[in-house]
C-alpha cells in the first residue's frame, strides 16, 4: 500500500503531454492491487492468502475473465484532446465524465496541428484505417493548408464572440482539431477494456497516443500487478477462434508447420476458400504468421 501511497504522490497533477498541445493528468485514484484481490476473497473467505499470492490471484481473475474484482478501483483523469479524438474516447459509455462546455466559456484556442511528415494514406484493406504515409512535400503543402484554414476558422469564430453572438451558436463552425478538456473517471476493468482497445496496433494513431500514456505512465505504476496481468492476458494475447483452431490442426496433421502461404490457404476453413476478400481469413493469417506457423513469402 505504501508502494502505491507514493506512486499517487508523484503522479498526482504531472502533466503528460501528448500531440502537440494535448495533455493527460492524473486527478485521483481509489484503490490498487490490495483492493482487487480483497474484493476477489470476499467470496472465499478466510484462508485462501496462503493459497494464492496477491499477483497469482489478480493474473488468475485476467485470466479467466473474473472481471468484476477490477470494478473495486478507480481512476480520475483531466485530459485534453482534440474533439475528433474525443468523439471516439466517449463511446465508450462506462466513464463518469464532465466536460469544459463552449456554450458557456469560450473554446479552448488550440487545434491539434499536423506535421509534413504525418499525413497518413488510406488504407486499402481497412475502410477504417490507414496504412502508409503522404510524400513530405506533400504533406507540407497540406500542412500550410491546414494552419490557414485554422487560422482562419478561430479569427470568425472570435468575430461572432466580439459582436455578441451567442457562444453555442458563433462555436458551430470551429473544426474538430479543436481541443477539448474533461474530466474522467473510469473503474479500472472498464479502463482496461478501453486500453486494451485503443493502444492496439489498429487505432487511430491520436487516441493511441493518450491511451498508452495513461496506460504505461499512471495505470502501471499504479496497478503493477494488474497491468502486467493486463498485458500478458489481454493486450498482446492471441485469442483463437474454433476455425482458427481447426486449420492450425489440419496443417500440423499434414507437417506443414511452419507453412506457406499456399498451404494456408489449403489448409483454412472451406467458408474462406474462393474468397477475394476475406477480413476473417487474413487475420487468422496474421495470427499463424506472429505465432511462426505460417512464413510470407
Amino acid at each position: 500500500m505504501a508502494d502505491n501511497q507514493d506512486a499517487l504522490n508523484a503522479l498526482r497533477w504531472k502533466k503528460f503531454n501528448v500531440l502537440n498541445d494535448g495533455f493527460v493528468c492524473l486527478v485521483d485514484v481509489m484503490g490498487s492491487d490490495d483492493s482487487i484481490v480483497q474484493a476477489a476473497r470476499v467470496s472465499y473467505g478466510a484462508g485462501t492468502k496462503s493459497v494464492s499470492d496477491d499477483r497469482t490471484l489478480i493474473r488468475y481473475l485476467m485470466r479467466h475473465r473474473h472481471e468484476t474484482p477490477f470494478e473495486m478501483a478507480e481512476v480520475k483523469l483531466l485530459v485534453r484532446a482534440p474533439m475528433d479524438a474525443w468523439r471516439q474516447w466517449v463511446r465508450h459509455r462506462t466513464a463518469s465524465i464532465n466536460e469544459y462546455s463552449t456554450r458557456y466559456s469560450v473554446a479552448i484556442n488550440s487545434a491539434q496541428t499536423t506535421e509534413p511528415t504525418a499525413w497518413r494514406l488510406q488504407a486499402s484493406s481497412n475502410r477504417q484505417g490507414s496504412d502508409g504515409l503522404l510524400s513530405p512535400e506533400e504533406g507540407a503543402k497540406l500542412t500550410e493548408e491546414e494552419r490557414e484554414f485554422q487560422s482562419a476558422a478561430r479569427a470568425m469564430y472570435e468575430r461572432r464572440v466580439e459582436l455578441g453572438v451567442a457562444r453555442e451558436q458563433a462555436r458551430k463552425d470551429l473544426p474538430l482539431a479543436t481541443y477539448t478538456e474533461a474530466y474522467w473517471k473510469c473503474d479500472l476493468r472498464n479502463l482496461l477494456h478501453f486500453l486494451s482497445l485503443r493502444m492496439e496496433s489498429h487505432a487511430q494513431y491520436e487516441i493511441r497516443a493518450y491511451a498508452k500514456i495513461i496506460g504505461e505512465e499512471i495505470v502501471r505504476p499504479l496497478f503493477p500487478n494488474a497491468y502486467e496481468a493486463f498485458v500478458d492476458y489481454m493486450l498482446d494475447s492471441c485469442s483463437l477462434s474454433r476455425l482458427e483452431q481447426e486449420t492450425i490442426a489440419r496443417l500440423a496433421a499434414a507437417g506443414k508447420v511452419p507453412a506457406t502461404y499456399e498451404d494456408f490457404l489449403d489448409a483454412c476453413d472451406p467458408a474462406w476458400k474462393g474468397l477475394t476478400r476475406c477480413r476473417e481469413r487474413e487475420e487468422a493469417l496474421e495470427k499463424c504468421v506472429k505465432l511462426g506457423l505460417v512464413v510470407r513469402d
